[in-house]
């Protein structure tokens, strides 16, 4: 292997890697609502709020970010993001008030804003076209495990000892991992086009950059603008499931055990069920070779695995956990091998975990070619701009989830016991992605003319020299 393809390697590996960070803190909320408002003696619907301040931080910021992505050093930006986000999140574990906490977080995402959108510039200028889908999904992939860890962090690190504990645990790595920055080579504009393949071997650079101008043009591409909307549904979906641990939790407590066996099992069983995400890079793989053959096929793949996503969610909601056997212990070694041992003896647990890997997979085809086309039908000066505008819808999206949960569940909770609210609940939330599907649709035709419009502008600039 040569050099540069160590260095281009190494470069990936870094930013999927710190990419993880962005979930992890987003991940890491919900198992610990009910002890942070205990706490701090708030309501638990609190929570929710300041969770989705969080996110719309993140998502607002990212457009700033997004922007300086078009026009300045990468990688030093991407520095001065991850010290933000650092500082917020070890803020975060001294809170002693709501508003402090709140104040937290949103320094939290604007630091994480940075990551989300610079990460995604700088990574689509090492990837080859011909495999893009594949390595974004590891980036995507990323993220959704980060998720799962960040559930898993809160969960065994707060049994030990309190809720802002697994705060400071994560703010000292992510302070040591920027480490692992400065050895990035920055990327060049373009570097991975065919189109600008001869521009880059006589050892010249692509000098076309954003302007302010530009942006409404990048508003009102067709392509854009389904991207967008796709986002936005799907992610009214994907953002009540960072409810699911809390479903688990009701469902684990009816069957009698204590709060603190719920909680650590839930975070395990919601780990467990994400298996199925792994297929991300698959399905990203799969993308790649069938628009290589069609500039329509990356979206009507899609959109027939958004719309398969939908059924399978609702059945891992209402089907039943039962038989479920654990010991009357909290350690989480032990409740983690014991849930194991279920998996494999336990015909209720085995269903539900093979449902729950269909879900997850179905979902997981999403990521890597939601990202892939955003990078198709855009210039490379102007995917972290567009690439932050479509994470704000996302956001916007994640929050509608987020805080339509709370509140559909507080309606119904008038009328249902627990966990039977919770099902209910989540299971009107996944009707999103039923017009989540049908943007792909639609957005197939405008594919082929958009892509096609990249290619020649790209073709032409790189013949110019």
């Amino acid at each position: 292997m040569s050099l540069q393809k160590v260095k281009t390697v190494y470069a990936i590996s870094v930013y999927v890697s710190l990419a993880a960070f962005d979930n992890i803190v987003i991940g890491l909320f919900p198992p610990l609502f009910s002890n942070i408002a205990k706490d701090l003696n708030v309501a638990i619907s609190a929570m929710g709020v300041v969770s989705a301040v969080n996110i719309l931080a993140t998502a607002f910021s990212s457009l700033f970010w997004g922007y300086l992505s078009g026009k300045f050093h990468r990688k030093r930006l991407v520095i001065v993001g991850t010290l933000i986000w650092v500082i917020g999140v070890y803020l975060t574990a001294l809170s002693s008030s709501y508003i402090h906490l709140m104040i937290c977080q949103i320094i939290t995402g604007i630091g994480l804003g940075c990551v989300a959108s610079i990460g995604f510039s700088a990574l689509t200028d090492y990837v080859p076209y011909h495999s893009r889908g594949t390595v974004l999904s590891l980036w995507g992939m990323s993220q959704g495990f980060g998720g799962i860890a960040g559930a898993l962090i809160a969960s065994i690190i707060s049994s030990l000892s309190n809720w802002r504990l697994p705060f400071e645990v994560l703010a000292i790595i992510g302070l040591l991992l920027i480490v692992f920055y400065f050895f990035v080579e920055e990327p060049r504009f373009g570097s991975m086009e065919p189109e600008l393949k001869k521009l880059m071997d006589r050892g010249m650079n692509y000098t076309y950059r954003i302007s302010l101008g530009q942006i409404m043009t990048m508003l009102s591409k067709r392509s854009n603008l389904l991207l967008f909307l796709q986002g936005f549904f799907m992610n009214i979906a994907t953002g009540s499931l960072i409810w699911l641990p809390t479903l688990y939790i009701a469902r684990i407590k009816a069957l009698g055990y204590g709060p603190e066996i719920a909680m650590i099992v839930a975070a395990f069983l919601y780990g467990i069920f994400q298996v199925g995400g792994t297929l991300s890079s698959y399905f990203g793989y799969l993308g790649d070779k069938l628009q290589r053959r069609s500039y329509k096929a990356r979206a009507l793949l899609t959109a027939v695995f958004v719309f398969l996503t939908m059924p399978l969610y609702i059945l891992l909601f209402i089907f039943p956990i039962d038989q479920l056997s654990l010991p009357n212990t909290t350690n989480s070694v032990i409740l983690f091998f014991s849930l194991l041992g279920d998996l494999v003896t336990n015909p209720w647990i085995l269903t539900l975990f093979i449902i729950s890997l269909f879900a997850s997979a179905a979902q997981s085809a999403n990521t890597p070619n939601w990202l892939a086309l955003i990078t198709d039908v855009n210039l490379p000066e102007h995917r972290g701009a567009v690439f932050s505008i479509a994470n704000l819808f996302n956001s916007f999206g994640r929050t509608v989830g987020n805080l339509g949960i709370g509140a559909v569940l507080a309606i119904l909770s008038m009328y249902l016991d627990s966990p039977s609210d919770y099902i209910v609940t989540m299971t009107i939330l996944q009707l999103p992605l039923i017009p989540s599907a049908l943007c792909y649709v639609i957005m197939a035709k405008y594919n082929v003319r958009d892509i096609h419009k990249v290619k020649d502008t790209l073709d032409k600039r790189g013949k110019i020299v």
